[in-house]
């Protein structure tokens, strides 16, 4: 399986959710805005339910699958606005990311067909984007804004900053750029 990237550029990030929508549909799009804001993993991010999410106190609070740890999230605007549109548009689903079709109706949209949507858009764009795109992401465009490792590495909830630091591609252009920076 091929290492997906971080979108490093925030031009891109923009293209890539008008990509999604105009090639796969405002499903996928709205999956990649609130992935981008909620940083959760791909499994969790399909899994929410509208009985989870406190509209009034603006979280969202659930324990994840991976680690079986509780986790408690502040829905920014974006997130915010995003969850009260899609709910607006369907207000008798369960989930956030419901299908509507018949064959699966009442069940979220499937991890794999995101993956391929989002597959799809990175080869458009000549990168490497996957469903761990939006995790990677968040956590280096926090980093590139001056949050510190250890508070990235809490946020995106890895045991330490180092395993942060190789899960957003960090070790690898650190190093590059200290030939750069350092000229004797």
């Amino acid at each position: 399986m091929q290492s997906v990237e971080a979108v490093q550029n925030p031009e891109q990030i923009g293209e890539i959710e008008t990509l999604l929508k105009h090639h796969h549909g405002q499903l996928y799009a709205d999956v990649w805005r609130i992935g981008l804001n909620l940083s959760l993993r791909i499994s969790d991010l399909l899994a929410i339910r509208y009985a989870d999410i406190d509209l009034d106190n603006r979280s969202y609070t659930l324990k994840e699958g991976k680690t079986g740890k509780t986790r408690h999230i502040r829905l920014n605007d974006a997130a915010l606005a995003v969850i009260q549109r899609r709910k607006k548009e369907y207000p008798d689903d369960i989930f956030l990311f419901q299908v509507h079709s018949n064959r699966a109706k009442g069940k979220p949209i499937r991890r794999e067909t995101v993956s391929r949507a989002f597959k799809d858009v990175g080869e458009r764009l000549g990168i490497r984007l996957g469903t761990h795109s939006m995790r990677k992401t968040r956590g280096y465009i926090m980093h590139s804004n001056g949050v510190s490792l250890e508070m990235v590495a809490k946020v995106l909830n890895h045991s330490s900053p180092s395993v942060t630091m190789r899960y957003i591609g960090l070790e690898k252009e650190q190093v590059l750029q200290t030939y750069d920076e350092f000229v004797i």
